[in-house]
């Protein structure tokens, strides 16, 4: 069995666990594919280092067992990879890695095995994909439209099937532009969730690395891999609680305007994007998105290219003549900054970030077109400042507000090319967009990139998302009962109705207020109607703590075999209690009265 285009990381690891396929010789085969002339590559790595990998990968204990045993990806050549030239797309810059980034470190670790180091704007500055001396990368949809960048060669290889997830680097939509371009899921994080050790900087204090997959799933996965506190990195830091999930109609905001700078298919994609997203029960709410435009505007109109400056300002005092034209055009412009300058922007980053969180306290989170237009090669190469400039519309703003962001694939546009929106959440809501984007793909799905190959369907998890805890309500919890508030307050999430395992009686217990249900397991009963709610974990004790005797939190078993957390009562409690099993649940008791 030979490796397919376009699989997912679960593809992978069934062909492996089905011994159809072992790494060695799947990474071989797929080795042989890549060319080290494609402009998508910087760095092929020779049979010998992928030999090399290899043997590390199957020297370790119980390899097979490792979250991404086997799994081949690629890098974007502003991250270190261990013995491998980095260049950030400028050959005179480049320097072998003396050790790998601390995500590198942690997909090694995890069993992921590095294939090849990819093209990008040089010293990730553009939204283009052109500015480097690599060669511009082109579309995997068609080439005469661009890639998207600045992580161009990365989105471009999980688009063409090649690999299913890439590292990328994300300051002002590197992550998601080619993401949407490319008809990907483009995960950008929280600012500090994923380590930028070993990362060339852009905007250090901006940066991140991204994620490039074909699913929502598969971005989680990498996702849970690389994130976590790293000490050697100064922007690092712990993530708090969980994220709250999203309702199960959340109101999303949109702007209230938008430009389309001539692109009519984006704009009749957008409006097709948003009837999808009504009909999934999605309530839009219009935004003035003029903070976000008007933050937008201080991240190449301000002094942070001074910050872009100085990650490599000893490189360009010393070679200027060597890098790409664009970009130095643009990196030169920190001459125009002072220090007071910098200060004064930045007590306005602050004022307009307070302003765009307040705006976003009113909804659960935004959606937006991931970008306003897609713009040929030819369109690019003829205005590359002012169409670059336009890319950034919905994505420059968003990681100077410390928000997190995902990419997703919303279709095609009349002319077969791919259209995104993006979801943009507070800091740290990451996993509550990833589970709306789950729930958006099995809606919405998409083929796996450019390739015409159906992805596996999405499969809506069984089990409570990190962080929370599964709890089955069964009398004045339950949705518009007097205690429901209980939940909502605590940002608790309705998962669905169902029943439990048909072994529970359920009794009217007296002299309860409001009026409140017992439920006993029984050796004799039925199945009894509840509900099952997510509920954050850092919030749940204060929830139990409400929980009158002779009630309690414990375990029950639902139909369907599944166990999880719910009310039961003490045995001696049902004495003189009504016997309602036969209703078959508390809203049936109350209607019933």
């Amino acid at each position: 069995m030979a490796q397919q285009p376009g699989w997912t990381i679960t593809e992978w690891r069934e062909a492996y666990r089905s011994g159809d396929l072992t790494p060695r010789t799947a990474l071989e085969q797929l080795h042989v594919q890549l060319d080290g002339q494609d402009p998508a590559f910087i760095h092929v790595l020779s049979t010998a280092e992928l030999g090399a990998q290899l043997d590390a990968l199957e020297a370790l204990p119980d390899a097979s067992q490792l979250p991404l045993y086997g799994i081949p990806y690629v890098v974007k050549d502003n991250i270190d990879v261990a013995g491998l030239p980095t260049t950030a797309a400028c050959a005179e810059y480049a320097y072998t890695a003396k050790a790998d980034s601390t995500c590198v470190a942690r997909l090694r670790a995890a069993g992921a095995v590095v294939l090849a180091k990819t093209n990008l704007d040089q010293f990730a500055t553009g939204l283009v994909g052109t500015r480097s001396p690599f060669g511009a990368v082109p579309n995997s949809f068609d080439s005469k439209y661009i890639s998207g960048g600045s992580s161009s060669g990365s989105s471009v290889s999980v688009a063409r099937g090649l690999v299913p997830f890439s590292l990328g680097t994300d300051t002002a939509g590197s992550g998601r532009v080619p993401a949407a371009f490319n008809n990907l899921v483009g995960l950008k994080p929280t600012r500090g969730r994923f380590s930028t050790t070993g990362v060339v900087p852009a905007c250090r204090s901006l940066d991140c690395v991204s994620i490039f997959a074909l699913n929502v799933a598969d971005a989680e996965a990498v996702a849970g891999v690389m994130e976590g506190f790293d000490a050697t990195d100064g922007y690092s830091r712990p993530a708090p609680a969980a994220a709250s999930l999203l309702p199960v109609k959340p109101r999303l905001g949109i702007p209230a305007s938008l430009p389309w700078f001539g692109d009519s298919q984006y704009a009749a994609a957008w409006e097709a994007s948003l009837a999808k997203l009504q009909a999934l029960g999605v309530e839009l709410v219009e935004l003035d998105y003029t903070p976000m435009q008007q933050l937008a505007e201080l991240l190449y109109g301000g002094p942070w290219v001074a910050e872009r400056y100085a990650a490599v300002s000893e490189f360009m005092d010393a070679h200027a003549d060597l890098m790409n034209s664009v970009v130095r055009g643009i990196l030169a412009q920190a001459q125009n900054f002072t220090a007071t300058d910098t200060y004064k922007a930045e007590y306005r980053r602050a004022d307009l970030a307070r302003t765009i969180q307040a705006l976003m306290g009113s909804v659960d989170a935004l959606v937006v077109p991931t970008t306003p237009r897609m713009p040929t090669l030819e369109e690019v190469e003829q205005d590359p400042v002012g169409v670059n400039s336009q890319l950034g519309t919905w994505t420059n703003f968003v990681n100077l507000a410390d928000c997190s962001a995902l990419a997703l694939p919303a279709g095609l546009r009349e002319d077969g090319l791919p259209f995104g929106i993006t979801l943009i959440g507070g800091a740290w809501q990451d996993g509550s967009l990833a589970e709306f984007g789950r729930r958006w793909e099995a809606f919405a799905p998409w083929k796996a990139g450019a390739t015409d190959r159906t992805l596996p369907a999405s499969v809506v998890a069984t089990q409570a998302p990190a962080g929370h805890v599964r709890l089955a309500v069964v009398g004045a919890h339950l949705s518009g009962m007097p205690l429901n508030t209980q939940l909502t307050e605590r940002h608790a999430r309705f998962v669905e109705s169902t029943f439990t395992a048909g072994n529970y009686r359920l009794y009217a217990l007296p002299n309860t207020t409001p009026p409140k249900p017992g439920l006993i397991r029984a050796s004799e009963g039925a199945a009894i109607a509840v509900e099952l709610w997510d509920v954050p974990v850092d919030l749940f004790g204060s929830f139990v703590a409400l929980v009158p005797a002779p009630l309690g939190i414990g375990t029950l078993t639902l139909q369907d075999g599944r166990e999880v957390k719910g009310f039961i009562c003490e045995g001696a409690a049902v004495d003189g209690a009504t016997d309602i099993t036969h209703l078959g649940g508390w809203r049936a008791y109350i209607a019933s009265r």
